[in-house]
């Protein structure tokens, strides 16, 4: 029967149990290990939570805030609310026809198709935060300010078309808000009746 050797632990605090299993002080038992596994398996709803709420804040931290300490005016039905929601997406439009060059044609690289492929990020984004929308919109639209810079800087390494990285950007909107509020769910439910 070999003897397993322990070195000593030298992890920060925090860290001891769960990125170095050789510095528990005690073992652990088989059992406890599959009482570990079942409440890693029931907190993955807590995951997704969590990393909403870090989204929250991160797009908190760089994204405009209010002015003012009132109530959002542009609810639903106001006509501040469509207006922020037609700027929305007149300008991802406006955007796609920038970066696929029907809108000041060139044949080189410039800024109106610089402008078209950040649209999407740079104007529909801030436009659909503006209003006041519901908490799952809000969330789809907190992870897409997030998201969209990594497409927008990323994509061009592999694929070096402003029509591509603005086409991307609108799949991975619409792709966001499908799992965010939930689409596809619903769809399902009204056909299951």
């Amino acid at each position: 029967m070999a003897m397993a050797t322990t070195l000593p632990c030298l992890a920060p605090g925090r860290f001891r149990s769960r990125v170095f299993p050789s510095c528990r002080a005690n073992a652990v038992p088989p059992d406890t290990v599959e009482t570990e596994e079942k409440t890693k398996a029931s907190s993955s709803p807590n995951v997704e939570k969590e990393l909403s709420k870090a989204v929250k804040k991160t797009a908190a931290t760089f994204a405009p805030r209010s002015s003012t300490a009132k109530k959002n005016p542009a609810v639903p039905g106001s006509v501040l609310y469509t207006v922020f929601e037609v700027q929305g997406y007149l300008s991802m439009a406006v955007g796609g026809l920038l970066a696929y060059n029907y809108l000041f044609p060139s044949d080189e690289p410039d800024i109106a198709r610089l402008m078209g492929m950040w649209s999407v990020w740079m104007f529909t984004i801030p436009s659909l935060r503006a209003r006041d929308c519901s908490s799952k919109e809000k969330d789809a639209l907190n992870y897409l300010f997030l998201a969209l810079p990594l497409v927008n800087v990323l994509l061009p390494f592999v694929w070096k078309s402003f029509a591509a990285v603005w086409s991307a950007d609108v799949a991975v909107f619409f792709a966001i808000y499908a799992w965010k509020m939930e689409w596809l769910q619903q769809n399902e439910s009204k056909d299951k009746q």
